[in-house]
């Protein structure tokens, strides 16, 4: 519990010293914990993961006394120490130590209907903005395959806004095994492909689905392109050459789920 009246904890605190080394994801694999920072991660953090450690100033927790309620362990801190550990330029002064919530690729497709494949994307931010589309459209999971970013990054995290502790999430270094894994969970494999023959307008959906997205400067690789079902271009109706690499997963993915919604 929050200790009232005792002293902070500062930059230097041994306990703050090690929290700050989870940005590093090398400490992070080490460890198998991470960073949850701002409300609405912490929030859901507490709600729907595990929690080891809440880091607050007395300012956010005067602010949100129900989150160091829920704490099983509350830290106070200096709002200098917040800032260390904090990746944002206005630090919300509330961390969450949380454990990696990343899952074994067949665990998260058992009887899954919906699931977005991320395939060598390496902005954080557009991880987790794709992580909170998903979650947004009821998505069943989703899968970091090849050299794409840690979902556990603060900045993917920031983007998820708390998304990462609801879809589970897998990751797996070997792309050929994931999209095997795709087949023998019965979903079929659709990659979003701006110069594909077919457009997503004349796409029937009915069966279970995978939607696969490649890196943001690069695409998707020939040889992931030729394994999948098909290859999916969105329509472009105006004069823009293209749709960023979040925007084309929220027009796919909720394409997939409102079919399966009607």
């Amino acid at each position: 519990m929050f200790r009232p009246g005792a002293d902070p904890f500062t930059e230097r605190t041994p306990r703050v010293v090690a929290a700050r080394k989870l940005t590093r994801r090398a400490e992070r694999e080490k460890t198998g914990r991470f960073l949850a920072e701002g409300v609405n991660a912490v929030t859901s953090a507490l709600s729907h993961g595990t929690v080891h450690e809440l880091f607050v100033t007395e300012r956010a927790a005067a602010a949100h006394p129900a989150l160091v309620e829920a704490a099983p362990r509350v830290s106070p801190i200096t709002d200098r120490a917040a800032a260390s550990l904090s990746e944002t330029v206005t630090p919300q002064g509330i961390i969450a130590v949380c454990s990696l919530v990343d899952r074994p690729l067949e665990t998260v497709l058992a009887s899954a209907r919906l699931v977005v494949v991320l395939v060598d994307v390496a902005e954080p931010g557009n991880a987790g903005t794709v992580i909170r589309v998903a979650d947004a459209a009821g998505a069943d999971a989703v899968v970091l395959a090849g050299d794409t970013v840690d979902p556990h990054n603060g900045k993917s995290v920031r983007a998820a806004a708390g998304s990462t502790f609801h879809v589970p999430l897998a990751r797996a270094r070997d792309i050929p095994s994931v999209l095997t894994a795709l087949r023998s969970a019965g979903l079929r494999t659709l990659a979003a492909h701006g110069y594909a023959s077919t457009s997503l307008e004349t796409v029937h959906f009915g069966d279970p689905v995978a939607w696969i997205f490649g890196n943001e400067a690069h695409g998707l690789p020939e040889d992931v392109l030729s394994a999948v079902d098909e290859a999916v271009r969105i329509p472009l109706y105006g004069k823009a050459e293209s749709l960023n690499l979040a925007t084309a997963a929220a027009v796919c993915v909720y394409t997939a789920a409102m079919a399966a919604h009607r």
